[in-house]
């Protein structure tokens, strides 16, 4: 057997619609804001010189926007760019597009809060609203995502020749959380407290690095997942790029982002120079 390292750079989608209504949003699949899409835009320039293989992402519309972002302004070509539910955020269920700011009363049975629309927030890791999932529903599913999609990209990568396999996942805040601490789990030595005392940012990024044993393959119809022998996170809540992205005044920041929308300078294309530069100061 032969061993490969491969990175992988987790990042959270722009601000969402939703992100702005102080909703439980998981499966509910609300587009980025125009504020949101400038978040994205500033991401992908900020990784713009770094390499991927492949962008995966959520097939929820705030992560494939964000991930398409990535993809367009990659300087050594065009990788490609991969969906899977896999990579959703956390399913809550019935609580979805409902209020997140409900306070827990103990003097009244939770069946009967959720009855009157209130859905606080849960006390374990196993609790979870009805057809929802909980965050150890999440957790076993981030596992599956490394064990039958990411982890098996990476080996067939190395296998085909390529010495250091970079991979984008762009997906959702709690969902992300869940994968690094599912993937530390092959590392007993893996550090991964940050995760711990730290709410990644809208388009923040965190990178692990994943030192594997590579399995020879046998039946060239399926893959197999390689064996992790290092895990080490080395970056976490990376916003540095969120540092030159101010929101637009006038509310135009938080509407819904419209890729049929024209920005406001192509009325004015037959202009003059100077009044285009005007424009962009």
């Amino acid at each position: 057997m032969s061993r490969t390292r491969a990175t992988f750079t987790f990042v959270r989608h722009g601000e969402s619609t939703d992100n702005l209504r102080a909703v439980w949003a998981g499966w509910t699949d609300a587009t980025l804001s125009r504020h949101g899409m400038n978040q994205a835009q500033a991401v992908g320039a900020a990784l713009a010189g770094t390499r991927f293989n492949a962008i995966y992402s959520s097939p929820l519309k705030r992560a494939a926007l964000t991930a398409q972002a990535i993809q367009n302004q990659q300087q050594t070509g065009s990788p490609p760019h991969l969906m899977t539910p896999l990579l959703r955020e956390q399913h809550f269920g019935v609580a979805e597009g409902k209020p997140s700011t409900g306070k827990r009363d103990p003097d009244i049975p939770l069946s009967e809060q959720y009855s009157r629309g209130i859905f606080p927030h849960s006390m374990s890791r196993s609790e979870r609203y009805p057809e929802g999932e909980s965050l150890e529903d999440v957790y076993d599913r981030a596992g599956k995502s490394w064990t039958e999609v990411l982890l098996p990209y990476a080996q067939e990568q190395a296998r085909a020749g390529i010495e250091h396999v970079h991979i984008a996942v762009v997906s959702h805040g709690i969902f992300i959380k869940e994968a690094l601490r599912a993937l530390a789990k092959h590392d007993r030595h893996a550090h991964i407290s940050a995760c711990d005392f730290q709410w990644l940012r809208n388009t923040a990024w965190a990178r692990v690095v994943v030192d594997m044993e590579i399995i020879e393959q046998e039946d060239e119809t399926t893959l197999s997942s390689p064996n992790v022998m290092r895990v080490e996170l080395t970056h976490f809540n990376q916003c540095d790029h969120l540092n030159t992205v101010t929101r637009q005044k006038g509310g135009i920041g938080r509407e819904a982002y419209d890729a049929r929308q024209k920005d406001i300078r192509g009325f004015f294309g037959a202009g003059s120079s100077s009044k285009r530069r005007g424009l962009d100061k």
